[in-house]
């Protein structure tokens, strides 16, 4: 059909392939929600700053998924795992000029939105922006990709979770700190784990859907170095780590009974870790993406809400 790759209009592959709402924003508003939730709980909370972070967090994030897509597209122009795409490229639907210059433009409006933050958070924003630019980008591009060396994990745990809670948290308190330090408490560190967590299962269950396409293409993820078993290992462990954590917070760091209440999350991720323990298949996992990306969503609006009712 004419203008369409296998089904897929120009619209469909920018908004379903790349873009790919269902996936890039639950993991970009997942760390916001759940610092502004600590931010109000501590009295700091400023929604000006806080979404301008998301903004930041979500073009770094698209910018990040188009590089891949790119790098991809570049290194296997018959990629056999993605059609639509390299039927796009033949067709004119799409240009690995346009991917290149979608990648700029992202990284580029960050950096704009980042500009407010820099002026709210002075030089510790630059180094946070700075870091997770890189982060992204080298996630698939640059001389040592990341990805392909199977080290995508930390980063993500990192960059998802500890980076974008705390730096949410500080651009929203270090108005009312004495200084920069103290505007990154310990105890926003201590609610970015469970959130880094459950996001980098994300990857995890996109690396074990994955894995004979990455063997292919020369990718050493996880799943493809150690084989898929070890990643669901690996998933179910970052699952109950989640779970704990809220208990913690409780028992440990008196932030209040109401941190449980990411526990009502539990049914759900029992279903989740259970399909992916069984499915093997390629298109038995796609739906699981988005899936655990509500996991994710549901697991921080819970959090957050229990964090802004704990007592102070």
């Amino acid at each position: 059909m004419m203008g369409q790759a296998q089904g897929w209009s120009r619209r469909e592959l920018w908004t379903r392939k790349l873009l790919y709402p269902g996936h890039t924003f639950p993991t970009a508003a997942a760390p916001v929600i759940v610092a502004c939730g600590l931010a109000y709980h501590g009295g700091v909370f400023a929604p000006l700053p806080a979404f301008a972070a998301l903004l930041a967090g979500w073009l770094i994030q698209f910018g990040g998924v188009v590089t891949d897509n790119y790098q991809n597209l570049l290194r296997q122009p018959e990629d056999i795992e993605h059609p639509e795409l390299v039927q796009a490229i033949r067709m004119g639907l799409l240009t690995t000029f346009g991917l290149k210059a979608t990648m700029i433009a992202s990284y580029g409006l960050a950096l704009l939105a980042g500009a407010y933050l820099v002026f709210v958070g002075g030089i510790p924003v630059i180094m946070i922006g700075i870091l997770s630019i890189a982060a992204s980008w080298a996630y698939s591009a640059g001389p040592w990709p990341v990805g392909l060396h199977g080290l995508a994990d930390p980063l993500f745990f990192i960059f998802f979770g500890v980076v974008s809670v705390m730096g949410t948290y500080y651009v929203q308190a270090v108005p009312y700190s004495l200084d920069w330090l103290s505007a990154f408490p310990f105890s926003a560190l201590a609610v970015s784990l469970p959130i880094g967590a459950l996001i980098t299962n994300i990857l995890i269950i996109d690396d074990i859907r994955d894995r004979d396409f990455d063997l292919v293409k020369g990718k050493r993820t996880v799943a493809v170095r150690f084989g898929k078993t070890w990643s669901r290992v690996e998933f179910l462990a970052l699952l109950g780590f989640a779970f704990v954590v809220p208990i913690w917070l409780w028992l440990r760091l008196g932030l209040g009974a109401w941190t449980l209440l990411p526990l009502l999350c539990l049914p759900y991720a029992a279903w989740l870790a259970r399909e992916v323990w069984r499915r093997d298949a390629f298109q038995e996992l796609v739906p699981m993406t988005p899936r655990a990306a509500q996991l994710v969503m549901a697991y921080a609006v819970l959090l957050a809400g229990g964090l802004a009712l704990a007592p102070r």
